[in-house]
């Protein structure tokens, strides 16, 4: 143990670069629910983290697969999570954008017997319309995500150009749009309809093209940041790149003389504190003082989010635990076993070496409590 504690930085929003933190949900460890069972949260402690991200200055992305969307949270879950946050943050005067998907069409139908979920594009189209009213109703941003249910259904770029061209112009006004490589979600190969990354590419940027005016600007999630920086030197004008590049975050956000991305990471979830003390730096136009805060971060990101990728929620959750924002190491649909002990004695040791904990005894003794209970020693 170092002892070391970032420094907290005043809550107010950046001015050179937007940083969006995708926020995990905190589940309810005294609920009686099996695995594949409705997710039940835990409501105060989930909107408190939403309260300590916002006091950083950084915006909350909501829903998103950082939530455990598509994996444990239910779809009316992730709806009662958005009307919550969403009151939470006109409350606080807090940053929001919230994910909008088809995930409904995956839930079976509460009577067996019933009809089964529809088929086709029309049914994907009108899922995301569902989703995208929630959305703009609670006066958050949208941020359209990535569809297992399109990735099924379509037959090739064209269908992907038909459903997005269809809720670009519903818009009511600009959104983000967002890309999940098959590394965060299997389930997502081969979207924007090719599994040539130059064919997707192109086809995602001729349906940007085609819409400027109502994107925001794009996530690209595919740890490849020379293909990130490519794409947003592509980009239509007005259009930002915000990076959800775990692994390469500090020099996309630095940028070049080309540009820069902005960010909407899921460690920033954990990172807030020093995400915000580099955001400080960045906007006093001290560049080696952002990248000296943020680099030192690169190991712990690379660590939660090795493969099998989808599984850094486990470890964002423990960061969590440890830094007491939670009671509990508890996770919807009993996630909290994704990942090995070693994994997250790994973690816990990296997390203190940059000093995340304000309680590092906390912190300590959470840890040795959580290996013993498995018989492993500290």
């Amino acid at each position: 143990m170092t002892g070391n504690r970032a420094a907290a930085a005043a809550g107010v929003a950046g001015t050179s670069r937007t940083f969006f933190a995708a926020a995990h949900v905190v589940a309810d460890p005294h609920a009686d629910v099996s695995p594949d069972g409705p997710a039940v949260l835990d409501w105060d402690a989930t909107l408190a983290f939403r309260r300590h991200l916002w006091s950083h200055g950084l915006g909350v992305a909501e829903a998103m697969d950082t939530a455990q969307r598509g994996m444990g949270l239910d779809p009316e879950g992730a709806r009662e999570l958005i009307r919550r946050s969403a009151a939470e943050a006109r409350a606080v005067g807090g940053q929001l954008a919230c994910g909008v998907g088809t995930d409904q069409l995956a839930t079976p139908p509460a009577d067996p017997e019933g009809p089964p979920a529809p088929a086709g594009l029309s049914a994907v189209r009108a899922a995301y319309e569902e989703q995208l009213e929630l959305v703009e109703g609670c006066g958050a941003q949208p941020i359209l995500m990535a569809s297992r249910d399109l990735a099924a259904r379509a037959r090739g770029p064209q269908d992907y150009a038909e459903v997005y061209g269809e809720l670009l112009r519903q818009a009511s006004g600009p959104v983000i749009l967002h890309w999940l490589g098959p590394m965060f979600d299997p389930a997502l190969t081969g979207y924007w309809g090719s599994t040539d990354l130059d064919e997707a590419t192109d086809t995602f940027l001729e349906i940007l093209s085609a819409h400027p005016d109502k994107v925001d600007g794009v996530k690209i999630s595919l740890l490849d940041a020379g293909r990130e920086t490519d794409l947003r030197r592509r980009l239509p004008e007005g259009v930002r790149c915000y990076t959800g590049d775990d692994f390469h975050y500090p020099e996309l956000i630095a940028g070049d003389a080309e540009g820069f991305s902005h960010a909407l990471l899921g460690v920033f979830d954990p990172l807030a504190p020093l995400a915000a003390q580099a955001l400080r730096s960045l906007d006093a136009g001290d560049v080696p003082g952002f990248r000296a805060v943020l680099d030192r971060t690169v190991p712990l990101a690379r660590h939660l989010f090795e493969p099998p990728t989808r599984f850094y929620k486990t470890g964002v959750v423990l960061l969590a635990w440890l830094a007491g924002h939670q009671d509990h190491f508890t996770m919807v649909g009993g996630l909290q076993s994704a990942r090995s002990l070693t994994h997250l004695r790994r973690a816990h040791q990296l997390a203190e070496e940059l000093g995340l904990f304000p309680d590092p005894d906390l912190a300590q003794a959470r840890m040795t409590r959580l290996l013993s209970v498995h018989g492993v020693g500290s």
